[in-house]
């Protein structure tokens, strides 16, 4: 039997199909933009979480999509990130 490697992106085109997973993998997103960017700059959760004036727990949930968080905790995150905080409205 040979293996095969299928790429990353040729199983997440696929499983994007289904309203479902979709809807999920959408409602993650900005938890991942998050994550990604809080490591890329070799920082801990507890570490943006002093940044922000906030506890590591909080970070956690922002991280995870288990909170909805409030405006101005988001721009307080992009600040402590040096990053920019965009919002968009997109039709349906």
């Amino acid at each position: 039997m040979s293996e095969t490697t299928v790429p990353f992106e040729s199983i997440k085109e696929e499983l994007l199909q289904d309203p479902e997973v979709r809807a999920e993998y959408e409602a993650l997103e900005p938890a991942y933009q998050v994550a990604r960017l809080r490591m890329a700059r070799g920082l801990t959760q507890a570490e943006l979480a002093r940044r922000v004036g906030t506890k590591q727990p909080s970070i956690a949930r922002l991280e995870s999509g288990r909170s909805t968080p409030r405006l101005p905790f988001l721009k307080q995150v992009a600040e402590a990130l040096d990053a920019e905080l965009v919002i968009r409205l997109e039709p349906k």
